[in-house]
């Protein structure tokens, strides 16, 4: 087991100083580093440890915020160390993955992460339904009944015929003959 250190600015104007210092006194055997922003997703040094890294190591940072620097590129990471069996550290907010604690905000990660999944599904699927209605196509669940059998109950309940029958003739239930018709159930 192999305790590693990840260590990132975000220009060539900062220093690693500090955040080596710190990871060394907590123990860091092997550094990993950056000088490059969170912004960008494909970082040598990050790819590096995650290459190194086996089931059983740790993996500190002095924050989160050095894997990344939008949430779900940070969550991504996580995720994927942990799923390796690999123990993610964090200095400023006191958290080891490790732990009790560390666990629930593993999970409060997971959730935001499948929360953003989810929303960005929503976005997409409503785009698309946007697309096919601009197109003329129906996305939604296909019509009960044809424009003509809709006429058909018009005239059946014109000619005096009770919406049961109209429904049992049309091989629908009762609530859709009353929504077709728009008239209200008696």
């Amino acid at each position: 087991m192999t305790h590693l250190g990840y260590v990132r600015v975000s220009t060539t104007q900062q220093t690693l100083d500090q955040q080596f210092d710190a990871l060394e006194k907590v123990g860091v055997e092997r550094f990993y580093q950056d000088e490059m922003s969170g912004a960008i997703d494909d970082r040598p040094g990050l790819r590096s440890l995650l290459d190194y890294a086996r089931e059983g190591d740790t993996v500190t940072v002095v924050a989160l915020d050095r894997l990344g620097r939008s949430l779900p590129s940070i969550i991504k990471t996580i995720d994927d160390l942990q799923a390796r069996g690999i123990v993610i550290r964090s200095l400023r907010e006191n958290v080891d993955f490790s732990t009790s604690v560390g666990r629930m905000v593993a999970a409060i990660f997971g959730a935001l992460a499948e929360y953003e999944r989810s929303l960005i599904n929503e976005r997409a699927a409503a785009a698309a339904r946007e697309a096919a209605r601009v197109r003329g196509r129906n996305t939604g669940r296909p019509r009960a009944l044809s424009p003509e059998q809709v006429a058909v109950a018009r005239q059946m309940r014109a000619a005096g015929v009770v919406i049961p029958t109209i429904a049992q003739t049309l091989g629908v239930s009762r609530a859709t003959v009353y929504r077709v018709l728009g008239t209200e159930p008696a």
